[in-house]
């Protein structure tokens, strides 16, 4: 008995074997093989879902970048500037090169344009950023464009604005051959921005631009979108590659976009199947792990599309709406105002201060400050409100169904409060401010544009006014805005006349004697219709539209021609912050000096002490590098800003001028006396020379030279005059009796 235990042990063992582990080994190779065929399948699946994803994406990118194309075009095809330069007799084609050919090139990638006008006549051409002859137009592009100029022209004539609001003009669009290369050649109209320019209807200069599809821009399309092997072919690929096919508008196919496609279902079969062998609970886990991938790899491509679509609409640094998501949500919302009553206010938004910590703390910096900016604006508003940057330190606010202005005024005083708190920026505290112009929906506008242009002009007046400040929108402000424009339009007409600008000088005296010691250039302006304009009107004016520099560098240019053998001590000239604040400030200035051989030590230059002290930063550099070469410098309307003595010892300064306000109150009711006499001991401590302003009545003069000024200047001694009475003036040496 005890020996056919162990046979019948092993017996029942082998049946056991036989019974449960033959059939468990077949269940597994049964199991392995469905669920090798169920591989196969969602991995055939998953091949097509991820190319038919990749497929719709490349597609709507593509649409994207054609239309693109055209709305780069529109922002140098709707400017007054490029009308005239277009259709002048003899058109200007090193302008037309640098503003509506290679900077194309440069800044959107365009790779060729034209400028043709009526009876295609082309006058201007440009490949790959540099000049080619007109000629090109006619044998190169002239068989795909012409076509588009009869169309758009054919437009023109039957409808004066474009249908899409989104879009500033008409225009025609179309793929195409261009020397044997597909491209996107796009036809837009060269039209007057601001109205003021008669065009007629069908005769507009047109702006043609070509982008190749064959060259950067596929490269661009695989480095944004993860593209394999990414290329242009002529014929529809048939070795496994995915392609999207390039129709014009006749729906003519002119070539295929070909990429080697994502395959994560392939990827799973390979990986799969020579596990296939393997147990029926390897097998499963195996599976669990790839589905998961493929369920990954599809989220990942999901993902991808709707990075692209989010990039579309938000700012890449804040991650707020940009402006094409701000200009589609303020239309909707203004048509949803038109259809309910409901009220919207829109805000614009300018940082004051932002320039001078980008360039004392770095761009780094300013991109974490503008961060910052982002997150305190969004805490302000209502979750139904949008927040959006509309570029460098511009913002705007939707601000959705309010009942009265009211409430747009206390979320202006949010933001000024919000905004005017100190921010920890690159391990110290950064301050800036902010300025904010309103405009209501439908009240001032019910047009998107129309009332982004409102807002903006508020914008523009709360800056003028002072900064940090909100300003609504009112009706008369247009007038203002257009006479501002009138006047910098008119004031580079002047500078291009070269005799409209004259520069006036007011003498300086000293105290005692009588005699002249200096004199300070006063810039007039000759309007040749309105007269004589007051620097007061239109230097501001210079100084916002940047013309200031250049005429800064005429009065100096003009300064050292008129002063070169007058044996007075200085000429002294007026300096603004933003002439201050640019890198190569002093080193054009000595060069001016150096061009016309007048002394350094005998020129002087007026800033005004609050604009220094506010762009210190900017203008140290600017300041030392003169001061090294013999230029002095004085501090003008000294008393009207800071006036400490801790802010003195800290600047590089020779003179300070006695603001003509305390002048003008000795011996008043208001006595700006006991003003002078600490301003002249904050000097003498200083050891820093003293003129006094203003000087119009004898007891002025007198108590100015009691208290120990240096010089005396006002109308009392002498009014501001031409170079030819200044020349006189020095003749006689003493001031009038």
């Amino acid at each position: 008995m005890q020996a056919r235990l162990p046979a019948l042990l092993v017996n029942g063992r082998s049946r056991f074997v036989l019974q449960f582990t033959l059939p468990a080994f077949a269940a597994v190779i049964v199991m392995a093989i469905v669920l090798g065929g169920m591989v196969l399948l969602v991995g055939r699946k998953a091949d097509q879902l991820a190319i038919e994803q990749q497929q719709q994406l490349l597609a709507t990118v593509l649409q994207q970048k054609i239309e693109n194309t055209a709305h780069d075009q529109e922002g140098i095809t709707v400017w007054d500037d490029a009308v005239r330069h277009a259709t002048a007799a003899k058109p200007d084609l090193v302008w037309l090169d640098m503003n509506v050919g290679s900077w194309m090139h440069t800044y959107y990638g365009h790779d060729e344009a034209f400028v043709v006008l009526p009876r295609s006549k082309p006058v201007y051409g440009m490949r790959g950023g540099h000049l080619v002859p007109s000629s090109e137009y006619d044998r190169h592009v002239a068989s795909i464009a012409d076509p588009l100029i009869a169309k758009l022209r054919t437009s023109m004539l039957r409808q004066a604005t474009p249908a899409n609001e989104q879009s500033l003009s008409l225009g025609a669009i179309d793929l195409g051959v261009v020397g044997s290369r597909p491209a996107i050649v796009s036809a837009k109209p060269i039209v007057s921005d601001s109205g003021k320019l008669v065009q007629t209807p069908g005769n507009e200069p047109v702006h043609i631009a070509v982008r190749y599809l064959d060259g950067d821009f596929v490269k661009e399309l695989a480095q944004s979108y993860a593209l394999q092997a990414a290329h242009f072919a002529s014929e529809r690929p048939v070795d496994g590659q995915s392609s999207v096919p390039l129709r014009n508008a006749e729906g003519q196919i002119l070539g295929y976009l070909a990429w080697q496609p994502f395959s994560p279902g392939t990827l799973l079969i390979d990986r799969l199947l020579p596990l296939s062998a393997l147990a029926l609970l390897l097998v499963s886990c195996v599976l669990i792990v790839l589905l998961r991938h493929i369920r990954r790899s599809t989220l990942a491509l999901e993902a991808s599309e709707a990075q692209a679509q989010h990039l579309a609409f938000h700012d890449t640094l804040t991650g707020l709406p940009n402006r094409t998501m701000f200009d589609d949500r303020l239309a909707h919302e203004l048509a949803n105002a038109r259809e309910t009553g409901d009220a919207l206010a829109l805000h614009y938004l300018d940082l004051d201060g932002f320039k001078n910590v980008n360039d004392t703390l770095g761009h780094p910096a300013g991109d974490e400050l503008i961060r910052a900016v982002s997150a305190r604006l969004q805490k302000a508003v209502r979750s139904s409100d949008l927040v959006a940057r509309l570029g460098g330190d511009e913002f705007a606010i939707i601000q959705r169904t309010i009942s009265s202005p009211a409430e747009a005024e206390i979320l202006c005083l949010r933001l000024l409060e919000l905004i005017n708190e100190p921010f920890s920026i690159a391990g110290t505290q950064a301050r800036v401010g902010v300025s904010v112009g309103i405009a209501f929906g439908p009240a001032d506008a019910d047009d998107r544009a129309e009332l982004a242009r409102k807002a903006d002009i508020a914008l523009y007046e709360a800056k003028a006014a002072g900064k940090g400040r909100f300003v609504f929108f009112a009706e008369g402000m247009d007038a203002t805005i257009r006479h501002r424009k009138q006047i910098e339009a008119d004031l580079g007409a002047a500078l291009d006349a070269g005799n409209q600008l004259e520069v006036y000088y007011q003498p300086l005296y000293s105290p005692d004697e009588g005699c002249i010691t200096g004199a300070e250039a006063l810039l007039r302006w000759h309007h040749p219709e309105q007269g004589m304009i007051s620097p007061a009107l239109f230097v501001p004016i210079a100084e916002q539209s940047g013309q200031i520099v250049k005429i800064g560098e005429w009065v100096l240019e003009q300064v050292c021609k008129d002063a070169l053998t007058w044996t007075i001590g200085s000429v002294s000239v007026n300096v603004s912050a933003v002439q201050l604040r640019r890198p190569d400030f002093a080193e054009r200035a000595l060069m001016i000096l150096d061009r016309n051989g007048y002394p350094a030590e005998r020129l002087e230059i007026e800033v005004t002490e609050t604009s220094f002290i506010e762009n210190a930063a900017g203008c140290e550099a600017n300041l030392a590098r003169l001061r090294a070469s013999g230029v002095k410098v004085a501090l003008d309307d000294f008393g009207t800003g800071y006036s400490s003595f801790s802010h003195l010892r800290a600047l590089s300064v020779d003179r300070l001028k006695i603001d003509r306000s305390f002048v003008s109150g000795i011996g008043s009711a208001n006595d700006g006396s006991p003003i002078i006499s600490a301003i002249m001991d904050l000097a003498r401590a200083s050891g820093l020379k003293v003129t006094a302003e203003g000087v119009e009545t004898i007891e002025q003069r007198r108590f100015l030279s009691g208290v120990g000024c240096n010089s005396l200047q006002g109308f009392l001694m002498a009014m501001p005059m031409p170079v030819a009475e200044m020349n006189d003036a020095l003749l006689r040496g003493t001031q009038p009796a």
